[in-house]
């Protein structure tokens, strides 16, 4: 039986700006991966004029996309995946860096399961230690244990921190939650099938609704430890503070108007902007006692956030 897609996988890489990072990861990529027919699909959000396509035409065959403007990290991968050939989906952030043949493992092993999956692989730091990349959706616990540092007393506690996964030593496939959006695995038809990523969430928060969705539409996510990628991490925001800060406000509230109930879900705001307000002072006193700009500048972005709130809440892909 001949199969509709040309490719077993489509590797989807947005960038931003981020020619040296690309250039790692494009040529770790091809260093690394081999035993199944794949394309490379990477989709420049509007970087400066001339900086992302002389390092895609370094490596033969990529297909090469540009947005005009930077239109998210969501409608970008909505954008690439309407060209992508693949049986299966790679959505990956320029900032990663191969180092092994990790797809063929997640590739294996969704071909050898029933059901639809998504799968992240256990993400390291350039050091080789463990990043998080795996957590529980959030409830008003973790909201009120994070929002009030409470976490941070004990970081490994299951009832204080929707991270606390991350501490455990897993050796075999675990379903979770969800799975870090610098790396994971789908199915074409079942990223078509969600609509791919709710563009409302430009930056932060678009794995954790997709998983949500994926989750709440009958599938599984799968965190699989057997298989490693190297991100790097910040390298977009490192440069726009601001943006980064703002995102995850606004990503935060409509994941908790996606999650909750109405009277939780003005809870959940109220606990939010709470702790965004002890953060004020916190960080300002400490820049302000160490001669710290950085922790200065955190809390005038701690204090903007506040003033901060989607302009549309319903309407969007699984509400």
């Amino acid at each position: 039986m001949t199969s509709k897609y040309k490719f077993d996988l489509s590797f989807i890489i947005v960038t931003y700006n981020g020619g040296h990072l690309l250039r790692d990861c494009l040529r770790t990529l091809f260093e690394h991966t081999a035993g199944f027919t794949y394309e490379v699909i990477v989709i420049d959000n509007g970087s400066r004029p001339g900086t992302i396509k002389p390092v895609v035409d370094e490596f033969a065959g990529v297909k090469f996309l540009r947005n005009e403007e930077n239109l998210g990290f969501s409608e970008s991968n909505n954008i690439a995946s309407k060209s992508a050939e693949g049986k299966y989906l790679v959505l990956c952030n320029d900032d990663v860096i191969f180092i092994e043949n990790v797809v063929k493992k997640l590739f294996d092993f969704a071909e050898e399961q029933k059901g639809r999956l998504v799968i992240g692989p256990k993400v390291l730091n350039m050091d080789k230690s463990l990043q998080v990349s795996i957590g529980k959706f959030d409830d008003l616990r973790y909201i009120i244990t994070t929002n009030f540092f409470l976490y941070k007393l004990m970081p490994r506690s299951k009832f204080l921190n929707k991270y606390y996964l991350n501490y455990l030593d897993f050796k075999e496939p675990e379903e979770v939650d969800f799975v870090k959006g610098c790396f994971l695995l789908i199915r074409a038809e079942d990223y078509g099938s969600l609509g791919g990523f709710d563009e409302r969430f430009r930056f932060y928060g678009d794995e954790t609704d997709l998983c949500y969705r994926f989750k709440e539409s009958g599938g599984k996510v799968i965190y699989y430890p057997e298989a490693e990628v190297i991100h790097i991490g910040g390298a977009v925001t490192r440069d726009l503070p601001w943006f980064k800060y703002k995102h995850q406000t606004l990503s935060k509230i409509m994941m908790y108007y996606k999650l909750f109930s109405l009277p939780v879900f003005l809870l959940a705001v109220l606990t939010h902007y709470i702790g965004l307000l002890i953060r004020v002072p916190v960080y300002l006193l400490g820049g302000l006692f160490s001669f710290n700009k950085t922790l200065i500048m955190k809390a005038w972005f701690y204090l903007k956030q506040f003033f901060v709130f989607p302009k549309k809440l319903s309407g969007g892909k699984g509400d």
